[in-house]
C-alpha cells in the first residue's frame, strides 16, 4: 500500500482537493485497496474547519464526493507513516522539510512533479480560481497514479 500525504497552507483547500481527487480517481481506476491518502497543512491557523466551501463546491461541480474532512497540521510523526508526502508548492514544501528535520528518504514532493508543468499550484484562497487550482491538482493525482503503477 502506498501511503500518501498532500499537503498544503491550512488544509482547507488544496490539500483535502488533492486528497479526495486522488481517493475517486483511484476508486475509478479500480486501485483504492493501492493507496491510504490523507491531507494535512503545514499551519495550524485552520485546524478543526472543514474544506473551504469554494473547494468543496468544485468538487462537487466535477462530480467528485468531498467527505466531512477536518483541517490538521502536519507532524513529524507523518514522515515516519507516509511513503509521500506532496505538497503543493514550494514554501509548503520548505515548511514540511523543516517540520520534518529534513527529507532523508526523499518522501517530500512537490504536486506538480507529477505533471508535464513545472510550478506550484497556486494558492486559490489567494487567486479565487479553483478551477485552475482543481485542473493542476488533477494533473498532479493523473500523474502520480500513472508513475505509481510503472513501480507496481
Amino acid at each position: 500500500m502506498v501511503r500518501i500525504l498532500f499537503v498544503c497552507w491550512g488544509n482547507i483547500c488544496r490539500s483535502p482537493m488533492a486528497e479526495y481527487i486522488m481517493k475517486y480517481l483511484a476508486e475509478q481506476a479500480g486501485l483504492s485497496g493501492v493507496f491510504a491518502i490523507d491531507s494535512a497543512g503545514v499551519s495550524a491557523e485552520e485546524t478543526g474547519n472543514p474544506v473551504y466551501p469554494p473547494a468543496r463546491r468544485i468538487l462537487r461541480a466535477h462530480g467528485i464526493p468531498c467527505g466531512d474532512h477536518r483541517a490538521r497540521q502536519m507532524t513529524r510523526a507523518d514522515y515516519d507513516s507516509h511513503d509521500l508526502l506532496i505538497g503543493m508548492d514550494t514554501v509548503n514544501i520548505a515548511r514540511m522539510k523543516r517540520i520534518c528535520g529534513g527529507d532523508p528518504e526523499h518522501k517530500i514532493r512537490l504536486m506538480m512533479d507529477f505533471t508535464d508543468q513545472a510550478g506550484d499550484v497556486s494558492d486559490p484562497w489567494y487567486t479565487g480560481d479553483f478551477e485552475t487550482a482543481y485542473r493542476d491538482i488533477l494533473a498532479g493525482c493523473t500523474g502520480l497514479i500513472a508513475e505509481t503503477e510503472k513501480g507496481r
